[in-house]
């Protein structure tokens, strides 16, 4: 049975979202591995704290856009104990899972690393993607490169690649921010330029369906809507 890593940051507001993420997680995702939660939150108490296989990592709430753009920063605090697992995985705060979701649609067993089409942009050519075209930026990508565009809010593969994933990504962000440079969408950005030319296991938008959009998906993992639940600058608010 392979040992699955989630790892979920729900800093000041966007803790309202855990428990409805934990609970579809439980009944959805990957019934026939072990799964672990790794849990960053400011708050004293997260719902199902004392169960086994939910850890509570302690984390300030850096504000907006850092409790995003620092996100492989946090996760290194705990490398140690994520080099014990099969496979790690990102989930953002406000995913919902409302289907089975299987290892063998999820887990990158020969590519070693997984993301998500983005559902703005899987019909989009290589012009119109929001890559970060400032070449100051470590996450950089010049016109002509790239056939897809990766959404930030759900990737993961095999612990070693992702672990070697997250390492190079907090080195680069910690240079451009250095520099005095932040990437157009801050990890979401980053991510994509390591992913440029690499074999991936690629998930449609199925994975990643926002909540009220019409797509020609089945949804499986849905982005809910932050406008019901008081929108970004509620949610981002201290």
């Amino acid at each position: 049975m392979n040992k699955v890593g989630l790892l979920y940051i729900c800093t000041g507001k966007y803790e309202i979202f855990w428990e409805s993420f934990y609970n579809s997680s439980e009944k959805f995702l990957l019934p026939n591995c072990q799964k672990m939660y790794f849990v960053f939150s400011d708050a004293k108490r997260i719902y199902n704290e004392d169960n086994d296989t939910v850890r509570k990592v302690s984390q300030k709430n850096l504000g907006w856009p850092r409790n995003t753009l620092m996100r492989f920063n946090m996760f290194r605090k705990i490398e140690e104990e994520l080099k014990e697992y099969d496979y790690l995985f990102f989930f953002n705060a406000n995913m919902l899972l409302v289907d089975i979701v299987y290892e063998e649609e999820i887990l990158p067993k020969k590519e070693g690393l997984m993301a998500v089409i983005h559902p703005g942009f899987y019909n989009k050519k290589e012009n119109a993607f929001s890559y970060d075209r400032n070449p100051n930026s470590q996450a950089y990508i010049p016109y002509g490169q790239g056939k897809y565009y990766f959404m930030g809010g759900l990737n993961g593969g095999r612990s070693h690649d992702y672990l070697k994933l997250i390492k190079t990504l907090d080195g680069r962000i910690k240079k451009d921010l250095a520099n005095g440079v932040t990437a157009i969408w801050h990890d979401e950005s980053h991510l994509n330029k390591y992913l440029l030319g690499k074999t991936i296991k690629i998930l449609n938008p199925s994975y990643g369906y926002p909540e009220g959009w019409n797509l020609p998906f089945t949804p499986k993992i849905i982005i809910r809507d932050k406008k019901k639940w008081g929108g970004h600058a509620f949610l981002r608010h201290n």
